[in-house]
């Protein structure tokens, strides 16, 4: 069963990266858009914190790696494949095939982190070539990026299967729940500027946590205690998020099948 699984989801995360590959577009303005918003982060860093170009790179790199890159390659990939999906029918041709939910979901989960795994060396370079460096734990950190891909495919497919109907709804979806998100999580602006109401709201945020999570990991100057809180939230959210975007998936079967 588990090797059944697992054939599966190779080739559903092969034929969603095939496809990319062909159409390229898409893969290329997620390549230009962390280092876009790298290179303005840290720019706007080192001019107004008056700090070293190096150390405003490394600061810059967690928020627009998770708070921005990710969650528009992760989230808004994955609802912009769900919807194609529904779009070009591909759903009515799985119901003919055994393929199960779990190996589709997981599919896309591992298609996504390949994509999350080539933005994460992109960011980590321009860093280390501007004499940034990460002193923290490399794994702790590619566990916050595990996990933060898992969040934002799971709510990738709650929005895409409840919410969006046609690629066209993709962009409003994505920018109605994104962009307050975005801003809340310190993904634009530090959240040491915030006013106290913003930051009481940002305590349920989970890219605040995300991005508060692979600082201090990378940092290595975050006491453990300090980090444990934003990790145990973004595993508790990533799981919920999983198990509602698999919930969401059958919901969207069982729809699909009676029309």
């Amino acid at each position: 069963m588990i090797t059944k699984v697992m054939r599966e989801t190779l080739a559903i995360a092969q034929r969603i990266l095939s496809e990319l590959l062909r159409r390229r577009r898409s893969l290329i303005f997620w390549m230009i858009f962390p280092i876009l918003m790298l290179v303005m982060n840290s720019l706007i860093l080192a001019e107004r914190a008056q700090i070293t170009t190096s150390a405003a790179y490394q600061q810059a790199a967690p928020p627009t790696l998770v708070g921005a890159a990710l969650f528009f390659s992760c989230l808004g990939g994955s609802v912009a494949t769900v919807v194609a999906e529904r779009e070009q029918q591909t759903l009515k041709r799985l119901f003919l095939s055994p393929l199960s939910g779990i190996s589709y979901f997981l599919g896309i989960f591992v298609a996504h982190c390949g994509i999350a795994l080539v933005q994460t060396l992109l960011v980590w370079a321009i860093v280390v070539s501007t004499g940034g460096e990460f002193v923290g734990s490399l794994p702790l950190a590619l566990v916050v990026i595990l996990l933060s891909v898992a969040a934002y495919v799971g709510l990738g497919f709650l929005l895409g299967t409840q919410f969006a109907r046609r690629t066209e709804d993709v962009n409003a979806l994505v920018a109605v729940f994104g962009i307050p998100l975005l801003l809340l999580g310190g993904a634009f602006l530090p959240v040491s500027l915030f006013p106290e109401t913003l930051l009481s709201l940002a305590q349920y945020n989970p890219i605040y946590h995300m991005i508060l999570s692979l600082e201090g990991v990378l940092s290595g100057a975050a006491e453990w205690a300090a980090i444990a809180p934003h990790l145990s939230f973004l595993a508790i959210f990533a799981g919920c998020m999983v198990l509602a975007g698999w919930l969401a998936y059958r919901q969207m079967l069982k729809t699909e099948r009676q029309l």
